[in-house]
């Protein structure tokens, strides 16, 4: 793995090797890093969910570094378990990742949005527009705050796996 790779490409999992990937970059980061539980981690929404994947290309491709899960809830769009490996953070691949996981609930029609936020990343997620709403919660031992992000007449942009 090469922290330094630039070649990185977010896609939707569409096989089972690129969804055991997507977990693995889950597992890495929330069960080894934030010490959640897998119970906790891994829920009953898994089979309902897209889940994103982001990867290396170039030398190094297929190496998993970013996932995400998006849920569809009534009118929202819920983006969840947005995780950037340690090596890979620092370098707007998980402001890359949000912006993908934008788009692809624009293409099914989606223009509001809503996510648990780990409380020390509001000001990450403020960057893509989302507003918190609410008072800390706990979830999975983590502060967490809702936030909510609206579009008023932003085109989707074409789906395509972004490099």
């Amino acid at each position: 793995m090469n922290p330094v790779e630039t070649d990185i490409r977010f896609k939707i999992v569409t096989t089972l090797d690129e969804l055991i990937k997507a977990y693995l970059v889950r597992a890495i980061v929330f069960l080894e890093e934030q010490k959640v539980s897998y119970a906790e981690e891994v829920d009953e929404h898994e089979y309902a969910c897209v889940h994103i994947l982001g990867e290396t290309g170039g030398r190094t491709a297929g190496e998993p570094i970013a996932a995400g899960r998006i849920r569809f809830l009534g009118d929202y769009a819920k983006l969840e378990r947005i995780c950037v490996r340690q090596a890979w953070r620092g370098r707007a691949q998980g402001h890359r990742l949000v912006d993908f996981m934008l788009d692809v609930a624009r293409q099914r029609g989606f223009k509001k949005f809503k996510m648990h936020a780990q409380a020390h990343l509001v000001h990450f997620y403020s960057c893509h527009g989302f507003q918190p709403i609410g008072d800390l919660f706990d979830e999975a031992g983590i502060p967490h705050i809702l936030m909510v992000k609206k579009d008023d007449g932003v085109t989707p942009s074409p789906l395509v796996e972004k490099p």
